[in-house]
């Protein structure tokens, strides 16, 4: 790709706004630990929600949604869209819950639901197992997708570029905390997802607009239902039936994976304890859920579909993405979607940065090392740990071959876990061990199942749902065994629990007795379950209606449509008759900024 004067201009001046909005906030990131990963608890849901889609929308997402549907048709996408289940029961199940914790990272909560060495235990394991291999994976694949990009489409050295775009990223990351990351992140993700929608228009318009788009990729893949339907087709050679019933009726609740855990989790729940009240939390991650599943894929599909007819048979679908931004883009729109892609790859290497240094920091370094240290040296520790977590994921990056894989790598080694992250909140008798034995299990009974080859990296076998039923299977009836074989916590760590939170619902009914609670119930009570159901659909009703427009059948879009805001319009009407809720502020009995295991 030839770079002009005009397209440098945009690429230089799009560093320096997002170097000079991240450093703008050092002074107020420094202030204290909470304001460095947390924000001081004081975001609105919008800005907290935004971050939320930049961060998931990296360098490696366009590209590897592109080769999903140049295999697979748009129905690929259900390997990641099951996952809307469990977003929109993080909404309204669970975000309120988060909030009331008043933790600062969602692995310290296990301190606060559990007692004794085995809740510490869990706490120290699970944050050096977050900041260390999974967030290493996670941020080596997307470097790898951010490295391919820049090999195709630069004629300079792909490491050095990538490198200087860490080095920049972690620049502000490490002096600006979560405030740099928030307000960067509102920056990029404009950024990147107008170059991206840019992107889309050329390209179709490239092969002659969307009548002949459908028309040629209808005609490779034998119908325009199979290459555009957004509900998988039963006889689609790559997706057995097993495989589409594994996808919906049990992987979106049975497997962890980063940035949609059951029950939320990781960057997420950090986004969620961000905001400044329980009502902020939920409409953030309300707002971060439509978005992500809804509205933000499509035009990397299209441009998928423009990648698959203009490079047939290429050995690895996921290059046609950057291949047409090489081929079709005029300056200075070159160099507008590189730094859109920079854009996109820096919102979140930098949360990833924060994040897992919030692991290392609060969980780590605070509860087992030095408990003591001042405000000071707390600050100083954040920014150390940052940059070892930006060195460490540079050296982690050449291990993987494709963004796919390393999706696939996370699904598999969490499958199982999932059911135990939901019941946690909701059944007083799980325990720490629960957890323990859970991801245990599970990591052990995929690596099991992989060496004698079993294993998630292929949809078109039974193999794909037999791997995932086992790993399930074997997980819960473990975790399950072990609660029940061991002792429950103490009915001081449940109260202590109880009444920082309210869980609520007939999982705590004698606690909530003990305490004189009454039979309490789960936050937004009946409601969220129908909010829960509302939100489903105005999420796959928003997809479906896209898909249609794209297609050619706007009035069946316009149904969708319709069937969407209705939905959503249920839902703005349910919150806004939950008193408590609607009231904006938290309401536990014993709110605390932040939980304190020494207590």
């Amino acid at each position: 790709m030839h770079l002009v004067a005009s397209d440098w201009l945009i690429i230089v001046l799009y560093f320096v706004a997002s170097a000079a909005i991240g450093l703008a906030y050092t002074r107020k990131a420094g202030k204290s630990l909470a304001d460095y990963f947390v924000s001081g608890r004081s975001l609105p849901w919008w800005l907290a929600g935004t971050s939320m889609v930049a961060t998931t929308f990296a360098a490696d997402t366009p590209l590897v949604v592109a080769g999903l549907v140049a295999k697979y048709g748009v129905a690929g996408n259900w390997l990641w869209w099951n996952g809307a289940f469990s977003g929109v029961l993080t909404v309204f199940f669970f975000s309120r819950l988060w909030r009331r914790a008043g933790v600062l990272t969602d692995v310290e909560f296990a301190e606060l639901r559990y007692g004794g060495r085995p809740a510490a235990v869990l706490r120290g394991f699970r944050a050096l197992y977050l900041a260390l291999p999974i967030n290493l994976i996670i941020m080596g694949w997307v470097t790898r997708a951010m490295v391919n990009i820049l090999q195709i489409t630069l004629n300079i050295d792909p490491w050095k570029a990538a490198i200087f775009l860490f080095g920049l990223t972690a620049l502000y990351s490490v002096f600006a905390g979560l405030w740099g990351v928030i307000v960067t992140d509102l920056f990029q993700f404009v950024f990147a997802m107008g170059g991206s929608i840019l992107l889309a228009v050329l390209a179709v318009q490239s092969v002659g607009g969307l009548d002949a788009l459908t028309a040629r990729v209808s005609a490779h893949f034998g119908s325009t239902e199979a290459a555009f339907g957004v509900i998988p087709p039963l006889d689609a050679p790559w997706l057995p039936i097993t495989t589409l019933l594994v996808w919906l009726s049990v992987q979106w609740w049975a497997a962890w994976y980063p940035g949609q855990e059951p029950g939320g989790g990781g960057y997420v729940v950090q986004r969620i304890l961000s905001t400044k009240d329980e009502r902020s939390g939920l409409l953030a991650t309300l707002w971060f859920t439509i978005a992500h599943y809804a509205l933000r894929p499509w035009p990397w599909i299209l441009v998928g579909f423009v990648g698959l007819i203009r490079y047939p048979g290429l050995a690895n679908p996921e290059d046609g993405y950057a291949k047409v931004m090489v081929d079709i883009l005029p300056s200075p729109f070159k160099g507008l979607l590189l730094a859109a892609f920079a854009a996109a790859y820096m919102s979140t290497i930098s949360t990833h940065l924060n994040w897992g240094a919030s692991y290392l920091v609060n969980d780590v370094y605070l509860r087992f090392i030095k408990p003591e240290a001042s405000p000071r040296a707390q600050v100083v520790a954040s920014r150390v740990a940052t940059a070892v977590l930006m060195v460490s994921s540079l050296i982690v990056m050449g291990f993987l071959s494709s963004v796919e894989q390393g999706w696939k790598i996370l699904i598999g080694i969490g499958a199982g876990t999932g059911l135990v992250f939901i019941l946690r909140w909701y059944w007083w008798r799980v325990n720490a061990w629960s957890e323990i034995s859970a991801m245990v299990t599970s990591f052990v009974v995929s690596l099991l199942l992989t060496i004698f080859g079993h294993s998630l990296s292929d949809t078109s076998t039974p193999d794909y749902a037999f791997t995932m039923l086992t790993t399930v299977g074997v997980t819960t009836v473990v975790w399950l065994a072990v609660t029940l074989l061991t002792a429950a916590e103490s009915e001081a760590t449940l109260d202590r629990f109880y009444r920082q939170v309210r869980p609520g619902g007939p999982g705590w009914r004698r606690v909530a007795l003990r305490l004189g609670y009454g039979d309490d119930r789960i936050p937004g009570g009946a409601l969220s379950w129908m909010n829960w159901v509302a939100g489903l659909a105005t999420v796959y009703a928003s997809v479906f209606a896209v898909g249609a427009a794209v297609t050619g059948s706007p009035r069946r879009g316009l149904l969708y449509a319709a069937v969407a805001v209705a939905a959503f319009l249920l839902i703005q009407r349910n919150l806004r008759a939950d008193e408590q809720l609607a009231a904006g502020v938290d309401t536990t009995l014993e709110p605390r900024l932040r939980f304190d295991p020494g207590e």
